[in-house]
């Protein structure tokens, strides 16, 4: 489990087609700080496991159903990724309850710059929509995020200056492609009622 509180700004520094699936090379130092094979390494949001790991750098291999669903599939050798170790038992819950299990993808559509903050709109996938709330948690990219406004088809939230330094929405553009992952809780809320109505 994560909490969406990114750690580090990590690069990309190899990719390797394996036909069904890709193998990255990412470097890290402090998310490989005492890391070991079979360990896992939230990527942009993604909850990969360490393959090989030497120095600052770890390998992770990709299937084909991740790159499918998530934005991993679109970076290449020098791309920034957001990297974050699972929470420890009995941690500070930072952010929120974060899986590393992308739901879908939405797109930078504005970015709206003010004095101290920066207000960004990002598009909904519609089956997500019902689990994006006003002032709920949503996970952007591996980042924990307030939800500021809520529509049918997008929503916003607003960046703080760490954010924007710290975290790889501080480079991406209106366009982007960005992992998304709302919060279980809903969903497991959503679970239950549905087999309570059936049940009557």
């Amino acid at each position: 489990m994560f909490t969406g509180i990114v750690e580090e700004l990590g690069e990309v520094t190899a990719v390797e087609n394996l036909g069904d699936a890709s193998r990255f090379r990412l470097r890290g130092p402090v998310v490989t700080e005492g890391a070991r094979h079979g360990d896992s390494i939230a990527v942009n949001g993604v909850c990969l496991t360490v393959v090989e790991h030497e120095g600052d750098e770890f390998t992770a291999d990709v299937m084909a159903e991740t790159l499918n669903r998530s934005s991993l599939g679109a970076l290449a050798v020098g791309s920034r990724v957001n990297l974050e170790r699972p929470t420890a038992v009995g941690a500070r819950l930072g952010g929120h309850i974060v899986q590393g299990h992308v739901d879908g993808t939405g797109r930078i559509v504005e970015r709206v710059p003010s004095e101290h903050w920066e207000i960004v709109r990002i598009s909904l996938p519609q089956d997500l929509s019902r689990y994006v709330v006003e002032k709920g948690s949503v996970t952007v990219d591996g980042i924990s995020l307030t939800v500021v406004e809520a529509a049918a088809d997008s929503f916003t939230v607003s960046l703080i200056p760490t954010t924007l330094a710290l975290t790889t929405l501080g480079n991406k553009q209106s366009g982007d492609l960005v992992n998304l992952e709302v919060d279980i809780i809903a969903k497991y809320v959503e679970r239950l009622l549905a087999g309570q109505e059936a049940g009557k």
